[in-house]
């Protein structure tokens, strides 16, 4: 078989037939205050779509050291994907209804293992915009996929202990809210780890959910000490390792140096009381021409 065309981390609506390979889209739809994903899938999905549950293939069993959604065993994730139909050579175009903040889970996993994968930019709403009327209660009939079994890459992942140091610049993908520890309907203690920066993953995205030129999303990562050069190793981590794919996306995309991904986020380092807690937004913008008061999102 000849080598693989690599494909961007995000695709546009109007790139889709022309990807170089066969395209599997992902419905990974998924909300923190619990409503179901699934339910809103069989709502009506784009055509073809697939439903990525991410509470069940893109996450193991929570615990407190590893947060409110560890990543799964290799062996489970490729179970899942078998199962969907997904093979090792496809191109996987995952989406949601939130701008691709949370689809950017799965393809940071499967970028991560060695697939070609890309978030659709402007999610749902951007597909429909060009497609009207497109949605579809029939789901794709199951058939059977060849997706290996390959191990998490240790250089990708961070840990607990390798989020406060010298040489590491935590980056908390949150909302300013919870970063400042204003509020945090979900986890223990309030605040963001000691010394981390705010680069809220939404911030990111246009008032259409789209993403910024590339140089817009430069300019956000290097207000928060992100840059081409000098910056030390990034560690990006928000409530518990969804929404944080999407910044080491936008790192990629904007072609920063690449970031490590602290799965375990606030939920796994709160709950350890003996790690220290910081609280508002001192470090939010390190750079004063970026400490415009903007509306939270």
């Amino acid at each position: 078989m000849s080598e693989l065309v690599d494909v961007s981390p995000f695709a546009q609506v109007e790139e889709l037939n022309g990807l170089p390979g066969h395209v599997v889209l992902a419905d990974v739809r998924w909300y923190l205050d619990g409503r179901s994903g699934r339910a809103a899938y069989e709502g009506g999905h784009l055509p073809g779509a697939v439903f990525v549950d991410l509470d069940r293939r893109l996450t193991g069993p929570a615990t407190p050291e590893g947060g409110r959604n560890p990543l799964p065993s290799p062996e489970l994730f490729s179970e899942g994907m078998r199962a969907l139909g997904i093979n090792d050579d496809d191109i996987v175009v995952a989406y949601d209804d939130q701008s691709g903040v949370i689809a950017a889970r799965l393809v940071w996993m499967l970028r991560g293992t060695g697939r070609r994968a890309a978030v659709l930019d402007g999610g749902l709403a951007a597909y429909l915009q060009a497609h009207p009327d497109s949605l579809t209660v029939v789901e794709p009939a199951p058939t059977e996929a060849d997706f290996s079994v390959r191990a998490w890459p240790a250089e990708a992942l961070a840990a607990a202990d390798e989020m406060v140091g010298p040489d590491v610049l935590a980056v908390d993908a949150r909302n300013r809210d919870r970063f400042a520890g204003e509020q945090d309907p979900v986890d223990p203690r309030p605040g963001h780890v000691p010394g981390a920066v705010n680069v809220p993953c939404r911030e990111n995205l246009d008032g259409q959910g789209r993403l910024l030129p590339v140089q817009r999303i430069r300019d956000n990562f290097a207000a928060a000490g992100v840059d081409q050069v000098s910056s030390p190793k990034v560690v990006s981590y928000c409530g518990s390792g969804v929404t944080a794919c999407h910044n080491l996306l936008a790192l990629e995309y904007a072609g920063l140096r690449p970031g490590r991904l602290f799965v375990g986020g606030w939920s796994a380092y709160s709950r350890d009381e003996s790690r220290p807690v910081e609280t508002g937004l001192a470090r939010w913008r390190l750079r004063p021409e970026f400490c415009e008061t903007r509306p939270a999102v």
